[in-house]
């Protein structure tokens, strides 16, 4: 057979220029040159694809809809995790019904999923299907949104058809302002809640800790001050809450202490953790608690409901979040992953010290400050234009349609500089023009806590393309989407998804031309996944 062309790349840069450029291994580079294959075959011209600009207004109420029923199935609690299932929180709303055609979600920048599932096929072993969530994947490559003025975000929306009859892919993008300089941010207070149970003495944990917070503590400002609690079997605070200021060497001799002793109490060390929290609250301050650890908690109360109960109304009270930082080949994913959510915080996964050096030089810095609380999206599909449609993950951060406008019910946290990306698949009735959807993300300011909104709108002439030929930030989103249904296996295929091989080349494809070190990792592992599941490349 002939090869294929390669597909177009359209970078659309409109200001928020994140991903660092590099060239990506020879591999990937020959596997680009071998054969380029097009993530989507439809037939038929491009059209613009950009968003609308964003205003700000109110939304009408209305009620949501999906379409099929074995895509309104939430993914299976984990081992252990049914309680947490049964008792999750009233803002985690059940799938909407067939009537419906509005979608609701609490926003998300976590991006542990992916990590986590990159270490593994790294190890050569395919990651548990429970673990994989898309909406992580997706939100673990930045995109070029344009960032607002001021607090809160800006919204774009755009899309391209699938090779699926009827198919588009919608995405959905927000982005908040990043900060001009590091001296703009607020003072912070972290208080730095560390595992050194047994489990942390493999390679690649404790010793990767110590590494990432000997780095932290010299990127930190004088005016910062860190907190030091370990636990294994019990908790202890080992540096009370210290301006760095001339104790950067006692905060780096606290750090190359940390040896791993016995069991793991997650419990003991966040009730510890957030007490000491709460003694070194500085007014004035950002105040957070990060969680390092496995998650493998085998001591004490073992569930993050139970867990978070018990220091509910520090959290509340003084506006604690929870930022989780994932380490290690056994990871305890289910449980870092509520405690974040429960704890309105969020979480990543660090797999060597360049992740590492990322998360704690680039994303905490990022997430010490906030431009947006408890930040909640909803589309309402315009009933002229869609049959059906299908948001790609997020099923753990539904909420109920009604509850968008009640800010008393949880949404996310959102720092400077993040961008945050949705997929819709969208099902379009034959011959509809006009309004596809309206986008609204809602959220409370960090200080005043008063509620704020913005919105766009996208028509059916900005998915009049094919996904081959949209930007390149589409492409990536879309291929790190297929990749995550891929690998859930209990989930029917997206419409429109290329076979995986196909995939792997495409994949490929988009590292050579972009020369993004992050799409060259995604193509690796998209390769490896296919290897260790005997598929032809």
């Amino acid at each position: 057979m002939g090869r294929t062309p390669f597909p177009r790349i359209r970078s659309r840069r409109t200001g928020l220029g994140h991903r660092r450029r590099r060239r990506p291994g020879l591999g990937v580079a020959a596997a680009a040159l071998a054969g380029g294959m097009l993530l989507a075959g439809c037939s038929g011209g491009g059209s613009d694809g950009g968003g609308r600009a964003a205003s700000k207004e109110r939304a009408s109420d209305a009620l949501p809809a999906p379409d099929n029923p074995r895509h309104n199935v939430p993914a299976p609690a984990p081992d252990g995790a049914q309680g947490e299932q049964d008792g999750a929180r009233r803002d985690i709303a059940p799938e909407p019904g067939p009537a419906d055609l509005l979608s609701t979600f609490a926003l998300d920048v976590d991006t542990a999923s992916y990590g986590f599932a990159r270490r593994t096929l790294g190890q050569g072993r395919l990651p548990d299907p429970s673990t994989v969530r898309p909406e992580e994947f997706v939100n673990s490559f930045r995109q070029d949104y344009p960032k607002p003025d001021g607090d809160g975000f800006s919204v774009t929306v755009d899309g391209a058809r699938t090779r699926a009859d009827g198919w588009s892919l919608v995405r959905v993008g927000l982005a908040t302002r990043p900060e001009a300089e590091r001296s703009e941010r607020p003072p912070a207070a972290l208080t730095f809640v560390i595992d050194i149970s047994g489990s942390m003495a493999e390679t690649g944990r404790l010793d990767l800790v110590r590494k990432s917070l000997g780095v932290m503590t010299d990127q930190l400002r004088d005016d910062d001050s860190v907190a030091l609690v370990t636990f294994s079997d019990r908790a202890e605070t080992v540096l009370p809450m210290t301006r760095i200021g001339d104790s950067r060497d006692r905060v780096h001799a606290a750090v190359d202490k940390l040896r791993p002793t016995s069991s793991t109490n997650v419990e003991a060390g966040i009730i510890t953790g957030y007490e000491t929290a709460v003694r070194g609250l500085r007014e004035g301050a950002t105040n957070r608690v990060v969680l390092l650890s496995d998650a493998l908690a085998n001591t004490g109360d073992t569930s993050a409901d139970g867990i978070l109960r018990r220091v509910e109304e520090a959290r509340r009270t003084h506006g604690l979040t929870l930022f989780g930082v994932g380490v290690g080949s056994d990871y305890g994913d289910a449980l870092m992953e509520r405690l974040a959510d429960r704890g309105d915080g969020h979480t990543t996964y660090v797999a060597d010290e360049e992740d590492a050096r990322e998360v704690f030089c680039e994303r905490l810095p990022a997430n010490i400050d906030l431009r947006a609380r408890d930040a909640k999206a909803q589309v309402s599909f315009d009933p002229d234009t869609v049959e059906r449609f299908r948001l790609i993950g997020y099923d753990n951060r539904r909420v109920a349609d009604d509850d968008f406008r009640d800010d008393r019910v949880d949404g996310g946290e959102v720092g400077p500089g993040h961008t945050v990306t949705a997929l819709y698949a969208v099902r379009t009735k034959p011959g509809a023009g006009g309004l596809v959807a309206t986008v609204r993300v809602r959220w409370l300011d960090p200080d005043s806590r008063a509620p704020d909104e913005a919105s766009a709108d996208v028509g059916v002439d900005a998915l009049d393309r094919p996904l081959s030929e949209s930007d390149s930030g589409l492409q990536v989103a879309a291929t790190a989407a297929y990749f995550a249904e891929d690998l859930r296996t209990a989930y029917d295929p997206l419409p429109g998804a290329p076979a995986p091989a196909e995939l792997e080349r495409h994949a490929a494809v988009l590292a050579f031309t972009t020369g993004d070190k992050a799409v060259t990792d995604l193509a690796n592992s998209i390769r490896r996944a296919n290897a260790l599941r005997g598929r032809a490349p």
